[in-house]
């Protein structure tokens, strides 16, 4: 099977995580090799002492990128779920990765991101505590045509995943399902409320 990049990008809280997770266990399932590189995993060992600043973020993402090419190239479904904010360096993250390139928008407005914020991180950079915060002091640029396009805010995490899984065959990037749909209610209620005690929804 061969391998290809799926690049989730949206705002802190829309669901990237929980996405990437989701649909790389039915991935696996199929017979796929699989690698998330979730954003805070990356910035704790692969970008460790870079900061917030435009000039670090874009660092932060081109390594993600830089990775993820290494491990598509090689026949993995490559996964980033970090914000990745800025049109640009997505654009040539693109352009450096050899295989298939599927960019995922997670969107979601950020009044429902606020609402939803268990830690309160978007209230605190509303009212200034918090400096380079992404969607509030800091731009997020959402891609203006992305290969897909989920909204978190008026779809279920099982709908949004239902639809990324649903063209990623269409692309004939991933077979089809042998048997019964792609991820059981019961396993996506306990890879949620997992991600749920971590902060990721």
């Amino acid at each position: 099977m061969k391998g290809f990049t799926l690049w989730f990008t949206g705002l802190s809280g829309a669901g990237k995580s929980t996405l990437a997770t989701l649909v790389a266990a039915e991935l696996r399932e199929r017979g796929s090799n699989v690698e998330i590189m979730d954003g805070d995993a990356v910035r704790t060992n692969l970008s460790k002492g870079l900061g917030f600043s435009k000039e670090d973020r874009d660092t932060n993402i081109r390594r993600i990128g830089y990775v993820c090419n290494l491990l598509s190239r090689n026949g993995v479904v490559a996964m980033s779920a970090a914000i990745s904010p800025y049109m640009a360096v997505r654009d040539e993250v693109r352009r450096m990765t050899e295989s298939r390139f599927v960019e995922v928008y997670v969107e979601c407005p950020i009044d429902v991101l606020t609402e939803r914020d268990v830690k309160g991180l978007y209230k605190k950079a509303i009212a200034g505590e918090i400096k380079n915060f992404t969607g509030i002091s800091d731009p997020y640029e959402g891609p203006e045509d992305p290969e897909i396009r989920v909204h978190s805010d008026t779809q279920s995490v099982a709908e949004s995943a239902q639809h990324i899984i649903d063209r990623l065959e269409r692309m004939n990037l991933i077979p089809a399902p042998a048997g019964a749909s792609y991820c059981a209610d019961d396993e996506e209620a306990e890879i949620v409320a997992q991600l749920q005690k971590k902060s990721y929804l």
